[in-house]
């Protein structure tokens, strides 16, 4: 990934699809760790107000933060997951916070446990 600072990726759930910039200044060695794997596919899961979904990175915690707000993407070391949180909620543990949804939130209501998701750059 060199030195870049932004990383726009688009994460298609079946049912609704957000476009994500990765802000490397927030957790470098996980952004570029994550940006080194994609394309990826994995199932998604759901807590509370948060759609996460298995990696193929693994990666211990940078920054780790136990609050978060809606529309904060992040990765959480423990199930080596892409956490998207997008109503009132807050991480079962801390959190590596690693950018932000930079399109409309409403439409991750409809994601549904199981549904398949890819993550791929823009």
């Amino acid at each position: 990934m060199g030195l870049i600072d932004r990383v726009l990726v688009v994460v298609s759930f079946q049912s609704a699809e957000c476009k994500v910039e990765l802000l490397r200044v927030l957790a470098p060695r996980t952004v570029e760790a994550l940006v080194g794997a994609i394309p990826f596919s994995s199932k998604a899961f759901l807590w509370k107000e948060e759609v996460y979904f298995e990696t193929p990175v693994t990666i211990g915690p940078e920054k780790p933060r136990s609050t978060v707000q809606a529309g904060d993407v992040a990765y959480w070391p423990p199930g080596k997951a892409f956490c998207i949180f997008y109503g009132k909620s807050q991480p079962y543990s801390p959190v590596n916070v690693i950018g932000r949804v930079v399109t409309d939130l409403e439409p991750l209501k409809k994601v549904r446990q199981g549904e398949w998701v890819k993550v791929s750059l823009l």
